[in-house]
C-alpha cells in the first residue's frame, strides 16, 4: 500500500507541474487570438478573460498518469497492461464531450448540439456494461435490470455533467466541488485498492490544483494570468464525475466488494451540484421559464445578492458541501439511505431561506439608503 500512495501522490505532482506550465501558453494564446469569455448580462466578471483552461486537463491528467500506471505495472503484473472494452468506450466518450466543449469554447454552438452530443457519450458506457446496477435501498429498491439501469445511467452521467457546467458561475466553484469530490472518489477507490483509478483521478486533481492558482489569482501576477476553464474544462469534468459516480455506484464483485454506502456516497461528494440543478430545474418549471436557459439564481449567485465577495460566496459553498459529506457519513449507520437524502433535501432549503432573509434585509438596507454599495 506504501508504494500505491507514492504512485498516487507522484501522478498528483506530475499532473501538476504539466498544469503550471501549460496555463500561462493557453492564456499567452487565448490573447493572442483573442479568444476571450467577454462579460455581459448575466455574468459575474467586469472584463473578458481567457477561456481555454479546461484544455490542459486531460493531456495533464493522461500524461502523468500513463507514466505512473506503466510504473505500477511494471512493478506488479510484468509489464502487461490491460485494456478493457469499457475503457475503450470511455475514452471515446470522454474525448466527445472534450470535443464538443473546446469546439463551442472557440465558436458557440447550440445547447441542444451538446446536449445530443452528451448523451451519445453517456450511451456508450451502458454499451460497455457499464450501468448503474443497484439502488441500494434508496427508495427500498435494491437490483436493477439493465433495461432500467441503462438510461437511468445515460440520465445520471448527462445531469452531472451539466449540473458542473452550470454551476461554473465565479471563480474556483466549479474547480473547487470537482476537486472535493474527487478527493473523495479517491478515498474510496484508494481504500478498495483500486489504483488505477485512484492514479487517474489523482492526475486529474493535480492539474486542476494549478488551474485554480490562475483562475483565483492570475490577476495579480505581472503577465495577467487569469484564466476561465470553458466548456472544454467545466464540461469534462462533469462528464468524469458521472463516469466515477456509476462506476463507484456500480455493484461490480470482480472490482470491489458490495458496500451498502457506495450510492450514499456517489450522491454525497456531488450533493451541492445536483441540489442546485434540481432546484433550478423545478423552479424555472413553476416560472414557465426555458429549462436551458441562463440566470443568476444559482446558489452563488443568491450568496453574492446577500453581501458575499466572490471568494466568500467560494468559501462558504465549499464548506457547505464538506458539512453535507460530513453529516451523511456521521449518520448513514443511524439513518436510512432514503432518509439521508429527504435530510440532505431539508438542510438544502432551510440553507436557500436563510439567504433570502438577508438578500431581503439588504435589499431594504439598499432602498432606505437610496444606494447599493454592493
Amino acid at each position: 500500500m506504501d508504494h500505491n500512495i507514492l504512485y498516487i501522490i507522484g501522478t498528483f505532482f506530475i499532473s501538476m507541474g504539466c498544469g503550471f506550465v501549460a496555463i500561462p501558453l493557453i492564456v499567452k494564446f487565448c490573447k493572442k487570438k483573442e479568444l476571450y469569455d467577454h462579460p455581459d448580462q448575466r455574468k459575474v466578471h467586469k472584463c473578458s478573460v481567457p477561456r481555454l483552461g479546461g484544455i490542459c486537463f486531460i493531456p495533464s491528467m493522461l500524461i502523468s498518469s500513463v507514466i505512473m500506471v506503466s510504473v505500477f505495472n511494471q512493478n506488479v503484473v510484468n509489464n502487461e497492461i490491460t485494456i478493457s472494452l469499457w475503457s475503450v468506450y470511455f475514452f471515446v466518450s470522454l474525448m466527445l464531450v472534450y470535443g464538443v466543449g473546446l469546439i463551442d469554447d472557440i465558436v458557440s454552438l447550440r445547447p441542444l448540439t451538446k446536449l445530443v452530443v452528451q448523451v451519445i457519450a453517456a450511451s456508450l458506457l451502458p454499451a460497455a456494461s457499464l450501468y448503474i446496477n443497484n439502488m441500494y435501498g434508496f427508495l427500498g429498491i435494491h437490483e436493477i435490470p439493465y433495461w432500467v439501469g441503462a438510461p437511468l445511467t445515460v440520465l445520471v452521467i448527462v445531469f452531472i455533467d451539466n449540473a458542473m457546467n452550470l454551476i461554473d458561475g465565479i471563480d474556483g466553484l466549479s474547480a473547487g466541488l470537482s476537486l472535493i469530490a474527487l478527493a473523495g472518489f479517491l478515498f474510496c477507490f484508494a481504500r478498495e485498492g483500486v489504483v488505477t483509478y485512484s492514479i487517474l483521478i489523482a492526475g486529474l486533481m493535480g492539474v486542476l490544483v494549478s488551474f485554480l492558482y490562475f483562475n483565483l489569482f492570475g490577476d495579480r501576477h505581472k503577465r495577467g494570468l487569469k484564466i476561465f476553464m470553458g466548456d472544454s474544462g467545466s464540461l469534462t469534468l462533469g462528464f468524469i464525475l458521472g463516469f466515477l459516480f456509476v462506476k463507484f455506484s456500480m455493484f461490480n464483485p470482480s472490482v470491489m466488494p458490495f458496500r451498502k454506502d457506495s450510492l450514499m456516497l456517489s450522491c454525497t461528494l456531488l450533493a451541492i451540484p445536483i441540489l442546485d440543478v434540481c432546484r433550478i430545474v423545478i423552479v424555472r418549471m413553476l416560472h414557465r421559464k426555458p429549462l436551458f436557459g441562463a440566470d443568476k439564481n444559482h446558489i452563488h449567485h443568491k450568496l453574492m445578492r446577500a453581501g458575499l465577495s466572490q471568494h466568500q460566496a467560494l468559501a462558504t459553498v465549499l464548506l457547505l458541501a464538506l458539512l453535507f459529506i460530513a453529516a451523511n457519513y456521521i449518520v448513514f449507520g443511524l439513518m436510512y439511505f432514503s432518509m439521508i437524502v429527504v435530510m440532505d433535501i431539508a438542510i438544502w432549503l432551510v440553507f436557500h431561506a436563510v439567504v433570502d432573509v438577508f438578500i431581503r434585509r439588504r435589499g431594504q438596507a439598499v432602498f432606505s439608503n437610496g444606494t447599493d454599495n454592493g
